[in-house]
């Protein structure tokens, strides 16, 4: 039987926490932020965490 292999892209964009809770960052902070408020880019730099409906498929990325 193969070893199952983790998703490349996946990998660089999750992370586990302590508690086993899976850490993201949230989107639409690359660029055109001028028209963004300031305010709205540091809610924007905060993580967040992946919503319990996307958890499987998550962890059916990261080899969970």
């Amino acid at each position: 039987m193969p070893k199952m292999k983790t998703n490349s892209s996946a990998k660089k964009r999750f992370k586990v926490t302590g508690t086993g809770k899976i850490a993201r960052s949230k989107a639409f902070k690359n660029h055109i932020l001028t028209k963004k408020s300031k305010i709205r880019k540091k809610r924007l730099s905060q993580g967040g965490l992946v919503n319990e409906t996307e958890l499987p498929r998550v962890l059916r990325m990261l080899g969970m």
